[in-house]
């Protein structure tokens, strides 16, 4: 084994075609070599949201060229590659597939390892690779597909510790957003909105705040958004709203994430605290602000990606596979895409509306 592996990773889990090339370097950490994204926003833009056969038709007109263009940004060949890494899941299964296949073929014709990655431990391991980070560290991975607490033990050793019972918090933006009226994908444009409003001039509900641990529900957030977007009266209004939704969450997160907090230190001693957010959503200035200043309140470091490294890329699925490559952790070429693959397989399904805690 080389003294510093390269590793090809490949992200095509939902609407975003990715290849990146990534070398381990002598102090533990990673060097991005090439990190190649086609985001596929404006095919989609019409329907409001992503159409699964729309996005894998582009996934195979796309991936072949981005994989290209991620070996000649790195000043590599497919030779100096170490293994190759692939989401397999969680995520749609027609879209899965494309990357998957495609991954298998290279690693197969040149005899290289072959590496299935968890696209949730992609962006659990995402903030190693420009940082030393110890286990265990409390992670909150918020996205459009997943909200959740968990305890990262080591590579493949998830312990969840709270999760949505509802909606994922990027999809709560996502579709206040478009009550709101603003194209898809809307989450980012929430926190421009909000910039202009005033944060206190609507009072919307903080479910399950006080009970069910620090398990989160985002549905009547939603609701309550939606009741009030049929009574705006104007532009102005439309900004108050967005303003009033992000501050609903980040007081949601700061609640939750102390009782995180609390549940991760239990019977532990003399640990580092660290605690990383990663996924889509932690691009959000606000949210990173808020959870900084909780980190600092109780005692923790708080560790995010940079932003390029918040969103699916594949980036962080390179990553993922040299730290499975390391303790050994290498798929055969018949590794099945999973449309559900949770990072703790064995915490109870929680998601789903009608829940009671």
């Amino acid at each position: 084994m080389r003294e510093k592996l390269t590793f090809l990773g490949i992200e095509t889990s939902c609407d975003e075609t990715a290849a990146s090339v990534v070398r381990e370097k002598a102090d533990g950490t990673g060097e991005i070599l090439s990190n190649i994204v086609s985001s596929q926003i404006e095919e989609h833009k019409e329907f409001g949201g992503v159409v699964p056969e729309i996005a894998a038709r582009a996934h195979v007109e796309k991936i072949e060229f981005i994989i290209n263009e991620a070996l000649k940004e790195s000043n590599l060949n497919f030779h100096n590659i170490d293994g190759i890494a692939a989401t397999a899941g969680p995520g749609l299964i027609v879209c899965l597939t494309v990357g998957l296949n495609i991954g298998k073929a290279i690693a197969g014709s040149l005899e290289k390892p072959f590496i299935a990655v968890n696209h949730l431990e992609g962006h659990a391991l995402s903030p190693k690779i420009n940082n030393n980070i110890k286990f265990p560290y409390l992670l909150l991975l918020i996205s459009g597909g997943h909200t959740q607490f968990l305890e990262v033990n080591g590579i493949n050793n998830y312990k969840r510790l709270g999760t949505t019972i509802d909606d994922a918090l990027g999809e709560a933006f996502d579709k206040t957003a478009k009550l709101l009226g603003i194209e898809f994908p809307g989450g980012p444009k929430i926190e421009e909105w909000a910039k202009k409003g005033d944060e206190n001039y609507f009072k919307l509900p903080k479910p399950i705040l006080k009970k069910g641990g620090c398990n989160l529900s985002f549905a009547g957030l939603k609701t309550a958004a939606l009741r009030t977007s049929k009574e705006l009266k104007n532009q102005e209004e439309k900004y108050h709203l967005a303003a009033s939704f992000q501050k609903t969450i980040n007081e949601i997160l700061y609640e939750k994430t102390k009782v995180a907090m609390d549940q991760f230190l239990m019977n532990k001693k003399n640990i580092e605290k660290t605690f990383v957010i990663a996924g889509g959503v932690a691009a959000n200035l606000k949210i990173r602000e808020n959870l900084t200043k909780l980190s600092k309140e109780k005692s923790f470091s708080s560790i995010f990606p940079p932003i390029n490294l918040c969103s699916d890329n594949a980036a962080m699925i390179a990553w993922a596979g040299i730290e499975r490559f390391k303790i050994n952790l290498i798929d055969t070429l018949k590794f099945p895409s999973k449309a559900r693959w949770p990072l703790d397989e064995s915490a109870p399904i929680l998601k789903g509306p009608g829940i009671k805690l």
